[in-house]
């Protein structure tokens, strides 16, 4: 717990690391729109291999990348009473293989197609894994320095600020692509991701964070199987919620085929594909917010749970579709969906635990999903090529709906805090604070 002076600090630090650590995100999605895992990843790997496994692997190892590592990170951040130095480390890994890209991009002509593919792969997989390492940390000290009952709308600004950019990063990056000559297009598409990754790690050393009491002794340095075997039989609600989130895992992967399901029944052409992709990414950026605004003030499981109904009902307007119309509907609520899988699914990831062992939590809910986060759309992609896109559909919405289910009437909410309490006389309490 923090001592009374560093809770004060926290409470006045509340604006400042705010504001930084929204700008962190508007700037690092903005670089993530420059190199954009959707459109200039593939279109680089593309120009250099035919292998669409290659790229399609590489385009989820973000995702892969931010899950694995974090619960073998959990035991060292536990130790620690401050967090923000590993973070500046981890991430620091995760931000300069944009430079090596674009130094790849333009040695492509002497290096060869083999050898580029390769070092791709080699910095990619630097900067995923990289972002997981430090990962544990980062959720730490937010959770630190940014109160319980301000973290949904801070998760929501900070997602709706990252997509906002990267879309306009993306749409510039089109634009690059196409205007310059190859393969310099691809080297300052990624000189703009780099820029952008570094302006961003600016604000992020800028947050102000105090230090916590010593973690107790029996903190290990290395939680193994005994540590997480044991938090898992005491804390059935956390089975549950774990359950849920792998569940989930099925019910989102759905999205990755509506553009393609488009195409094939609608003969739908390029441009208004990317007014679709437009939308979703603007109905992210407006739910994000939303979502976390009413997270604080009526439980972030309730909006997990909306989240999950809103992938199953866009899935069902894609199945129920007689015309293009359809899409843009489906898209929109995909969009708000998407948020809560990400921002919301986070804040409440973050309500887990007390605070010896809330980096293990925290390390546990996003490693033990990982297999599911990539099983998902292997199995999905199966589906789709054996027995078709119906099929595949039904069985996400079956998966939404029954994570729906289990956030409403199965998991509960780790620590109840959505109900009007006696106002301290002096200093508010640990739990008001969100201090640790």
């Amino acid at each position: 717990m923090l001592p009374p002076e560093s809770q004060e600090q926290v409470q006045r630090d509340i604006p400042h690391n705010f504001t930084v650590n929204v700008m962190d995100g508007a700037f690092f999605g903005l670089g993530l729109g420059f190199a954009s895992s959707v459109t200039v990843i593939p279109l680089f790997l593309n120009s250099l291999t035919t292998s669409t496994l290659l790229i399609g692997v590489l385009a989820s190892m973000h995702g892969i990348g931010w899950q694995l590592p974090q619960l073998f990170t959990s035991g060292y951040v536990m130790r620690q009473r401050r967090y923000k130095r590993m973070v500046m480390l981890g991430t620091l890994h995760e931000r300069w293989p944009f430079f090596a890209l674009m130094i790849l991009a333009l040695l492509t002509t002497t290096l060869g197609p083999n050898v580029v593919v390769m070092f791709t792969v080699l910095f990619l997989a630097t900067h995923a894994f990289s972002g997981g390492i430090a990962a544990t940390a980062w959720q730490s000290m937010i959770t630190k320095i940014i109160p319980a009952k301000r973290r949904g709308i801070f998760f929501g600004m900070q997602s709706s600020m990252a997509n906002l950019l990267a879309a306009g990063g993306a749409f510039v990056a089109g634009v690059l692509i196409e205007q310059l000559p190859y393969p310099v297009n691809f080297a300052v598409c990624f000189f703009a991701a780099g820029v952008a990754m570094f302006i961003s790690y600016f604000f992020l050393w800028r947050t102000r964070e105090p230090a916590h009491e010593n973690p107790p002794a029996h903190v290990n340095q290395r939680p193994g199987w005994k540590e997480m075997k044991a938090i898992l039989q005491r804390d059935v609600n956390f089975r549950w919620f774990l359950l849920a989130r792998i569940i989930s895992q099925f019910a989102w992967v759905g999205i990755a085929f509506f553009t393609i399901y488009a195409v094939r029944q609608f003969n739908v052409d390029p441009k208004t594909a990317g007014v679709l992709t437009s939308i979703l990414m603007l109905s992210q950026t407006i739910a994000a917010p939303i979502l976390g605004f009413l997270g604080d003030r009526f439980g972030h499981r309730l909006m997990y749970g909306v989240g999950a109904l809103l992938i199953s009902a866009s899935l069902l307007c894609i199945l129920s579709a007689t015309s293009i119309g359809w899409f843009y509907l489906v898209f929109a609520l995909a969009g708000f969906s998407q948020s809560a899988a990400w921002a919301v699914s986070m804040t409440f990831t973050l309500e887990f635990g007390e605070m010896h062992d809330k980096p293990l939590y925290i390390g546990m809910t996003n490693t033990l999903i990982a297999p599911a986060g990539l099983i998902a759309p292997i199995l999905g992609g199966w589906m789709v090529d054996t027995v078709g896109f119906q099929p595949t559909f039904i069985m996400t919405v079956i998966c939404g709906l029954l994570t729906a289910a289990m956030l409403f009437f199965v998991v509960a909410d780790p620590h109840p805090r959505h109900h009007k309490e006696p106002k301290p006389a002096i200093q508010p309490s640990l739990e008001d604070s969100g201090a640790w």
